[in-house]
């Protein structure tokens, strides 16, 4: 019988495939126990599979590239730090050879209880986390009976669960899943941003679809409205097929922009540049005409191993990139790694109490100061192929730029002697994305050639919400009074001084933020390539001027309704 749910769109398209649907995992395992004399052969049992899953997370991990690399395989590597988590590994050594208990009933007491210990905490960031121990002990459990724990899908099939982890899209994907429907999730998720660069659609916060949805229904999945049809009817799928006839020709439309110029109605140049960390991104942004690379992940180089790269592998890969677009502007950030993407290397800290506040980016490169000099020297000897820009991430007051701009200048001076070919001017810039530099860019602006604008991290740190956090999804948005009137001021404090100002984070790339950002004097946006069509012609339609004249009204807005009410009225 056809009924309609309605959710969040999280990632536009639209398909009709057949329902599968994955029920929430639930460990339910019977009290069991083995002889004493069998409890040693038990524990080894148990030694295996969770051997077993530990080679399986290091094969992923090695098998992802580029993009994925670093937005799969930062929940990779958390899995593999619970797997060698002391607290359950003793606690299972106890459980099975001191209570005797089976391996399978080991695994379910142990995950109660610590389970019980994360949902007891007041940080919701922890009490999250107990869906990644359901994930860990699934796999241990589906190892323990040689089953294979990896969700798989079949062509043509829309995927119905509870939620989806970032790491198993791209797999999904691969395997022929054309939708996503989720009962929970956020838009604003890792999975939902993952789910737009594979243009995979998603719904999310689909509350009923678990319970009014069976194995093998017909499903119309709307990605952009949020709206789930099931057993659609005629009118749904003629329906179905006009708005599948209007994305065909929308792409067609689309196509033909990859030369035009970023230009208003009234003849605003805008500059679109490329967010980008591998030779492909590189070689798609290039062929979109992109105006440059507006920020370069050095990361994946980090993420992706057991041990650093040396000097020279890194300027090789730094030189490709600059050669590869053509003497266009790089903007290459230095090292952004901490405790929140965990990597095998040693370099970032595994037991930071709030790794979102810790050890991280700026802060790590002045502590690791032969790695940064390290980066630093092969950045320099790059710079002599093309056009760099140092971008540095998590800056909070000047005297950090002041001290990155000393060991440039030291760096430079010890390649000069050495007979090494450098740029003379390598313009050193800054990420905004904490609101300390926010408040305080006045003080230290005349030290930097460029701003970055981080709109991802800004917003959680100005609004104090966890942008992973499923439950918080509604609270954090960019579409916050305080977060536009930091968005304002940096760009006209920029304007001011004769510093450009570009934005990098998600924010950029959604073709209905541009005339909002439009109006509050943006003029260079950076964003993946694969939204750049979308967003060029977007600002194609825009009058610059009448967005200008009607910005105060913006900036007066007291509340995200507010706010929205604007953007509709903008986009008449």
């Amino acid at each position: 019988m056809r009924q309609s749910l309605q959710g969040q769109g999280a990632s536009r398209g639209t398909v009709l495939g057949r329902a599968r649907i994955r029920l929430p995992h639930a460990l339910q395992i019977a009290e069991q126990h083995v002889d004493p004399a069998a409890a040693e052969s038990e524990h080894q049992r148990l030694d295996a599979a969770i051997a077993t899953v530990r080679d399986e997370l290091h094969a992923l991990r090695a098998r992802l590239h580029g993009a994925l690399a670093q937005e799969i395989g930062e929940f990779l590597d958390l899995h593999s730090l619970l797997l060698d988590d002391p607290e359950l590994l003793q606690g299972l050594d106890e459980l099975v050879r001191v209570r005797h208990f089976s391996a399978d009933y080991a695994l379910r007491v142990q995950r109660d209880r610590l389970a019980a210990v994360f949902e007891a905490m007041d940080d919701p960031y922890f009490r999250s986390r107990v869906e990644d121990i359901d994930q860990v002990i699934g796999r241990v459990h589906a190892a323990l009976h040689r089953r294979d724990c990896e969700l798989r899908g079949f062509a043509g099939e829309v995927l119905v669960a509870e939620t989806v982890a970032p790491a198993e899209l791209a797999q999904l994907q691969a395997q022929g899943v054309i939708a996503i429907v989720t009962t929970g999730g956020s838009p604003l998720s890792h999975s939902a941003i993952l789910a737009r660069s594979l243009h995979l659609p998603l719904v999310v916060d689909a509350g009923a679809a678990l319970d009014q949805v069976n194995d093998g229904d017909a499903l119309i999945v709307d990605g952009g409205t949020g709206l789930v049809v099931v057993e659609p009817n005629g009118d749904d799928l003629r329906a179905h097929r006009e708005r599948e006839r209007l994305h065909a020709r929308e792409k067609r439309a689309l196509s033909r922009l990859r030369r035009e110029p970023t230009r208003t109605l009234d003849g605003v140049d805008i500059r679109l540049f490329a967010n980008a960390e591998s030779r492909e991104d590189v070689a798609e942004a290039h062929a979109l005409g992109a105006a440059g690379v507006g920020l370069y992940r050095t990361e994946f180089l980090f993420l992706q191993r057991n041990e650093l790269p040396d000097e020279d592998e890194q300027f090789r890969v730094y030189r490709d990139v600059v050669m590869g677009m053509s003497g266009r502007p790089v903007t290459i950030r230095t090292l952004d790694v901490g405790a929140d993407k965990t990597d095998r290397t040693g370099l970032a800290l595994r037991d930071e109490p709030n790794p979102a506040l810790g050890l991280r980016g700026v802060r790590l490169s002045l502590v690791r100061k032969g790695l940064f000099a390290t980066q630093l020297r092969a950045l320099l000897r790059a710079s002599a192929y093309g056009r760099i820009r140092l971008l540095v991430p998590m800056i909070t007051c000047r005297e950090e730029i002041m001290q990155v701009r000393a060991e440039v200048a030291r760096v430079a001076a010890e390649l000069r002697a050495e007979g090494r070919e450098i740029s003379d001017d390598m313009p050193l810039g800054v990420m905004i994305e904490v609101p300390a530099a926010a408040l305080a860019l006045s003080g230290f602006i005349r030290d930097v050639d460029f701003i970055s604008l981080g709109t991802n991290d800004l917003v959680q740190y100005l609004l104090a919400v966890d942008r992973n956090h499923e439950g918080l999804g509604r609270l954090y948005t960019p579409l916050h009074p305080a977060v536009i009137r930091v968005i304002r001021d940096t760009i006209r404090m920029g304007r001011r001084h004769g510093v450009p100002v570009a934005v990098c984070g998600e924010m950029a790339a959604a073709a209905e933020y541009a005339p909002l950002l439009l109006a509050l004097g943006l003029t260079d946006f950076s964003l993946h390539p694969g939204t750049m069509l979308e967003v060029r012609r977007c600002i194609r339609r825009c009058d610059h001027a009448a967005l200008q004249a009607h910005a105060s009204s913006l900036v007066r807005a007291r509340d995200r309704a507010g706010i929205e009410r604007w953007m509709r009225q903008a986009s008449i």
